[in-house]
C-alpha cells in the first residue's frame, strides 16, 4: 500500500514537473517582472532555441533535471506545490494602515493582484501570488506599500507593468462575486501576518506558459499552481534583506495615470469653428479654437477587452 502512495506522489511530481517544462516563448506576458530587465535585452540564448541544435523534444534534453525535486527541500503539503529548493520562510508581520483608508486600499490592491493573476488556481498559487507582494513589500528593491507593488509600472503604455492585468485591459472586466469573496479572504490573512511558507523569499513568478529571459538569472523555489515563484540570489534573497517596516500610507487605490507621449502644440488659428453668436450688422463673426479629434490620447485596451460591460443585445 505505501509503496503504491509513493508511486502515485511521484506520478504527480513528475506531472508537476511536466508542466514546469511546458514553457513557451511569449513577447510580453511575463508577470512580476523586475522592469530594469524588461528594460534591458539580455545576452542568453536557450541551447533548444538556436539553429541546428533544435529538433523534437530538445527544449526537454537541455532542461533535463532543471525542475527535479532538490534533496532535502521542505516537503511540500499539497498536491498543487512541488518544492525545488531550500527555503526560509519570509519573517512575519501584520500589514495595518495607518488609517481605515490605507486598511482598505491596501486589501483591495492586494485582492486584486490575486484575482486577476490566480483567480482560477488552487488557494495555493493564490497564497503564493499574496506572499510575493507582501515579500516585495518589505524589499527596498520595490515601493513600500502593497499597492504601489501591484500597480508598479502601471502608468507605462508598452504592457510592461510589473503584474501585467493592471495595463493590459484585464481590469475592465466585471470580477466574479464568487472568486472575489476568495481573493479578498486570502488577501485579509495575508495582511494579518499569515506566512505562506512554501514561497519562502520569492519575489518573482511567472506563468508555465511562457519562458521569461530573466528567469535564468534568478533562484526557482517552487512550481505552485500555474506559476513557478523565484528569489533573487546574493543579498537580496536572502531574510536580512526584507528587513524594512511597512509604512502603512496608501497613496493610491488603483493604476497609475497612462503617460502618454507629448505632442506639438497646435497655433491656435490651426482649426476653428464659426461662431454663431449674435453679432453687429457688418462685424465679421469672431473664430473659436476647436481642439482636433485626433489630437485626443487613443485607448490602449486590447481590442478583446474594449467590448467589456456593454450589455449582451
Amino acid at each position: 500500500m505505501q509503496s503504491r502512495v509513493a508511486a502515485k506522489g511521484w506520478k504527480l511530481h513528475g506531472a508537476l514537473a511536466a508542466m514546469a517544462l511546458a514553457v513557451l516563448a511569449a513577447p510580453h506576458l511575463i508577470t512580476a517582472a523586475p522592469l530594469d530587465m524588461l528594460d534591458t535585452p539580455l545576452a542568453l540564448t536557450d541551447p533548444a532555441e538556436e539553429a541546428g541544435q533544435n529538433f523534437p523534444g530538445s527544449a526537454f534534453f537541455f532542461a533535463q533535471g532543471a525542475f527535479d525535486p532538490v534533496p532535502g527541500a521542505q516537503a511540500a503539503q499539497s498536491p498543487h506545490v512541488m518544492s525545488l529548493a531550500k527555503v526560509r520562510a519570509a519573517p512575519a508581520m501584520a500589514f495595518r494602515g495607518l488609517t481605515a483608508l490605507d486598511s482598505y486600499r491596501a486589501l483591495n490592491c492586494l485582492t486584486s493582484a490575486i484575482y486577476y493573476e490566480a483567480g482560477n488556481e488552487p488557494e495555493d498559487g493564490q497564497r503564493g501570488v499574496a506572499q510575493v507582494v507582501l515579500n516585495r513589500t518589505r524589499n527596498p528593491l520595490w515601493p513600500n506599500s502593497v499597492c504601489g507593488v501591484v500597480y508598479q509600472g502601471s502608468e507605462r503604455t508598452d504592457d510592461r507593468c510589473q503584474f501585467t492585468f493592471s495595463c493590459d485591459g484585464s481590469m475592465a472586466r466585471t470580477p466574479d462575486i464568487r472568486a472575489w469573496g476568495h481573493a479578498r479572504r486570502i488577501a485579509e490573512q495575508a495582511l494579518s501576518g499569515l506566512v505562506y511558507r512554501p514561497a519562502g523569499l520569492a519575489t518573482h513568478y511567472h506563468t508555465l506558459a511562457v519562458r521569461p529571459p530573466w528567469a535564468s538569472t534568478l533562484q526557482p523555489v517552487a512550481v505552485i499552481g500555474a506559476h513557478i515563484f523565484y528569489r533573487n540570489t546574493g543579498f537580496n534573497g536572502t531574510p536580512a534583506a526584507f528587513h524594512i517596516a511597512y509604512a502603512g500610507r496608501e497613496t493610491q487605490s488603483g493604476p497609475t495615470r497612462r503617460i502618454w507621449q507629448a505632442k506639438p502644440l497646435l497655433p491656435v488659428d490651426a482649426f476653428t469653428v464659426p461662431y454663431n453668436g449674435p453679432s453687429s450688422p457688418g462685424q465679421e463673426a469672431p473664430a473659436v479654437p476647436s481642439r482636433p479629434m485626433d489630437d485626443l490620447p487613443q485607448s490602449t485596451i486590447r481590442p478583446e477587452y474594449r467590448n467589456s460591460g456593454r450589455p449582451l443585445v
